[in-house]
């Protein structure tokens, strides 16, 4: 299957749950994302906002629809689609006690590219650097990740997922332990990441912050996309107060 697969991401009329639930969570969602596209998603709590980024990771079982990351059904095909996906989960907190450093938190990340099995090379290490000066995170690299900040293992969580070298690039509200100098550092270098190709999708309620490019919207309520379209980064946050309101 080509690499070179457009677009990266396709939902089409999908409905999710968890397990157990009686009720869908996501409802009837079709949603096309390109490469290097920047999307904010918005929305009230519990519109679903978390959840549409697990379905697109493959992490929710789908009850009817297709969803497909880089031309992989994530269902069936769910190996090689996570290869592909880097995913920032919301309020990761590491152990004070945690014994991995920076550097090997990061390395983990060019694992779930190349698999557990195989041994780290050149290559890898070069990619865990590139991504830990992206970051800014150079003079900690040693540090142990429990002893940190929450902003910045949240920023080595980032710097995890860059050096997998993703297609598709997810992060729930990546900037709730920032502040606003570093919010703009980091949308600033995830700017960088759509400008080389990559789909950057960000569930977030901070949008003050956002880089100056296209920005696409995508606003859930109730589990359902109510608003997507295109637009710069000054009227986002006014889209979304918006349409949430009018929903």
């Amino acid at each position: 299957m080509s690499r070179g697969y457009e677009p990266v991401i396709q939902l089409t009329q999908v409905w999710t749950t968890y397990e157990g639930a009686d009720l869908p969570v996501i409802k009837d969602v079709n949603l096309t994302i390109q490469r290097g596209e920047f999307v904010m998603i918005g929305g009230p709590n519990g519109a679903g906002k978390t959840t549409l980024l697990e379905t697109i990771a493959g992490l929710l079982p789908v009850v009817n629809g297709t969803v497909r990351v880089c031309g992989y059904d994530v269902l069936k095909d769910g190996c090689a689609a996570r290869k592909r996906i880097g995913y920032v989960i919301q309020n990761f907190d590491f152990h004070p006690f945690t014994p991995f450093t920076v550097e090997e938190v990061v390395l983990m990340g060019r694992y779930g590219r190349i698999g557990w099995i195989r041994r780290h090379n050149g290559q890898d290490l070069l990619k865990v650097r590139e991504a830990i000066d992206q970051l800014g995170l150079t003079l900690m690299e040693k540090n142990q990740i429990g002893k940190l900040s929450g902003g910045q293992q949240q920023k080595v969580l980032i710097a995890q997922n860059i050096a997998k070298e993703p297609q598709v690039l997810l992060l729930d509200e990546p900037f709730s332990n920032l502040d606003l100098v570093t919010r703009e550092e980091v949308c600033r270098l995830l700017c960088n990441v759509a400008d080389a190709g990559i789909a950057v999708l960000v569930v977030s309620h901070a949008f003050d912050a956002l880089p100056d490019r296209e920005i696409r919207v995508v606003v859930m309520q109730q589990g359902r996309i109510i608003l997507n379209e295109h637009t710069h980064p000054s009227h986002v946050e006014t889209l979304v107060r918006s349409a949430s309101v009018a929903a």
